[in-house]
């Protein structure tokens, strides 16, 4: 059993406590609405959790592959091996659950890994061999970050590119809600004038309609007058 100044057994626990505080903060996620803000800035909160996790196991494989200070038995190496196996289980599940399927694809990215494989390459070899070997893994790794490094950075182009066309799309709908309530604004005006000159209109035929009246009355009385006169 590794001492408590073991340092990979110290970062192992860190990991531990890590992957328990995410396991809690799921079990809090139950509870929460199912949208808004606060689920969304939580839900943010799990997942950069999981990434951070998902580097230290990563972290913790690479320091068993070299070890430092005292060798270990192999026996204790395939149960660290089984510790961190089962850490990246736990931390696979939890990112199923939050649809973080490039957490769990990870190794589509870098391929498949190496490990395994390099120690069985190891069989056979002398110290000058395991050198080369151990270079030539260095440099598969190197070339498999650099492709990491190539999907993060276009994934991150496409990110930027999509929130340009976000607020592309937010100011357009800003400028038409404007030109609506300007639009909704003038046609409120010209339904006001409208109902002034119906109105006018109406009053100004009555107007009209007495005069007419006025004038017909007095030209039928002169009319019956001259009748009278000369009959």
């Amino acid at each position: 059993m590794a001492s408590s100044s073991d340092s990979w057994m110290k970062e192992y626990n860190e990991a531990v406590k890590l992957a328990d505080d995410i396991n809690g903060m799921i079990s809090e996620r139950i509870s929460m609405p199912a949208s808004g803000p606060e689920t969304q800035r939580h839900a943010s909160a799990i997942r950069r959790k999981i990434t951070i996790l998902g580097t230290r196991l990563d972290g913790l494989q690479s320091l068993l592959s070299r070890p430092t200070g005292k060798p270990l038995t192999e026996k204790e190496m395939n149960r660290r091996r089984d510790l961190i196996a089962n850490l990246r289980t736990k931390a696979n599940q939890m990112a199923s659950a939050l649809n973080m399927s490039n957490f769990a694809n990870k190794d589509s990215l870098l391929g498949p890994d190496t490990k395994p494989d390099a120690m069985s390459r190891t069989v056979g070899l002398d110290n000058s061999g395991l050198v080369g070997l151990q270079r030539q893994i260095m440099r598969e790794q190197d070339e498999g970050l650099e492709k990491l490094e190539e999907t993060v950075v276009s994934t991150k182009h496409i990110a930027l590119a999509v929130n340009e066309e976000l607020d592309l799309h937010t100011r357009l709908i800003d400028d038409l809600d404007q030109h609506v309530d300007v639009t909704d604004s003038r046609l409120r005006r010209v339904q006001k004038n409208l109902a002034i000159l119906n109105k006018r209109t109406r009053g100004g035929c009555s107007c009209m309609c007495m005069l007419l009246a006025v004038v017909g009355i007095v030209i039928l009385v002169v009319v019956i007058y001259l009748l009278i006169k000369y009959l």
